[in-house]
C-alpha cells in the first residue's frame, strides 16, 4: 500500500515536468513560425523554382540546370555581374581603406577630445538613418548636368559640364561615389571599435622599442585589426553583390546597362518579364558567388594570420 501511494504521488509530476520542458518553446514558436513562412519557405521554394522555366501560374516542366546554363550564356547577365564586381571592388579597395583612415584620424591626436569623438561617431552614423530614396534624390541633384552642385563647382575652374549619370563611362563610378558617402561612416565605426580593443600598452611598448607611427601601424595595429578587417571586407563583399537601391534609384541600371547590377537584372527578369525560374536562378547564383568569395577571403586571412 505504501508503494502504491508513492507511485501515485510520482505519476502526476510527469505532465508537470513535460509542461516545464515545452513551455519555453511555446513562447518562441511564433518567431520560428514567421521565419519558416516568410524566410525558409521562400528560400526552398526559389531553389525548386530555379529548376523550372516558370513564367507564371500553370504547368511547369523540369529542366534541371537549364536556367543556370542560360545564365552563363547570357551576355546581359555577365555584363551585370561585371558591373557588380566593379562596385564590389570599389567598396573593398576604396571604401574600406578610407574608413580605416577616418577611424585612425578620430582615434589619434587629430581628434583628442572625447566629446568631439562622440560627435564624429554620431555624424558618421547619420547616413545610415537616412532613406536610400532621400540619398538618391539628393545626389541626383548634385550630379545634375545643368544645375548640379558638382558641375557648378567644376565650372568655377573653367571645366566643362559632365553628365555624371548619363554617360556610360561615369554612371557606375558615380554610383560608387554615392555608396562611399553612404557607407564610409558605418565602416569607420567598425574600425574604430576594433582600434579601441587594442591595448594602449602594446603601442607604447612598440614606441619604446623605436617603432615609428608607420611601423607601429603596420606591425602592431594592422595585425591586431585582422578580425575587424575580415568582418568589414566580407560584409562589404556580400552587400555589394546584393546592391539594388542606389543604382536603381539613380540610374535605373542605365544608361545602356552601364550601371546594371545583378539584383536589378533579377528584378527585371522576375517582376517585369515574369521569368520567375530564371530570376530564381539569378538569385541563387548570387548566393553561390557570395559564399565562394567569402571562403576565399577566409582562406586568405587565415594564411595571413599564420605568417
Amino acid at each position: 500500500m505504501q508503494a502504491e501511494s508513492t507511485l501515485a504521488g510520482v505519476r502526476p509530476a510527469r505532465p508537470r515536468h513535460l509542461a516545464r520542458t515545452f513551455t519555453p518553446y511555446l513562447f518562441i514558436l511564433p518567431f520560428f513560425t514567421i521565419q519558416a513562412v516568410f524566410l525558409l519557405y521562400p528560400v526552398v521554394s526559389a531553389l525548386f523554382l530555379s529548376f523550372y522555366p516558370a513564367t507564371g501560374v500553370g504547368a511547369r516542366k523540369f529542366i534541371g540546370l537549364g536556367n543556370y546554363v542560360s545564365l552563363v550564356q547570357d551576355p546581359r547577365y555577365l555584363h551585370a555581374l561585371l558591373n557588380t564586381t566593379e562596385y564590389a571592388l570599389g567598396s573593398i579597395l576604396i571604401l574600406s581603406p578610407l574608413a580605416l583612415l577616418i577611424a585612425l584620424a578620430v582615434r589619434s591626436f587629430i581628434v583628442p577630445s572625447d566629446n568631439a569623438r562622440s560627435l564624429y561617431r554620431l555624424a558618421y552614423f547619420m547616413p545610415q538613418l537616412t532613406s536610400f530614396v532621400v540619398i538618391a534624390l539628393m545626389f541626383a541633384l548634385v550630379f545634375d548636368k545643368d544645375y548640379g552642385l558638382l558641375n557648378n563647382s567644376l565650372a568655377g575652374f573653367g571645366l566643362p559640364k559632365i553628365g555624371w549619370l548619363r554617360e556610360t563611362s561615369l554612371a557606375m563610378p558615380s554610383v560608387i561615389m554615392v555608396s562611399i558617402w553612404t557607407f564610409v561612416g558605418i565602416n569607420s565605426l567598425y574600425f574604430l571599435a576594433g582600434l579601441q580593443n587594442i591595448p594602449h600598452e602594446i603601442n607604447e611598448a612598440a614606441a619604446i622599442d623605436g617603432a615609428g607611427r608607420l611601423q607601429g601601424f603596420w606591425y602592431v595595429t594592422l595585425p591586431m585589426l585582422r578580425p575587424t578587417l575580415l568582418f568589414v571586407i566580407i560584409q562589404a563583399t556580400i552587400f555589394s553583390y546584393q546592391v539594388f537601391d542606389l543604382p536603381y534609384l539613380l540610374t535605373g541600371g542605365g544608361p545602356s546597362d552601364a550601371s546594371l547590377t545583378v539584383v536589378i537584372y533579377l528584378y527585371q527578369a522576375g517582376f517585369q518579364q515574369f521569368k520567375l525560374g530564371y530570376a530564381a536562378a539569378i538569385g541563387y547564383s548570387l548566393g553561390i558567388i557570395s559564399i565562394v568569395l567569402s571562403l576565399i577571403q577566409l582562406r586568405v586571412f587565415r594564411r595571413w594570420s599564420e605568417v
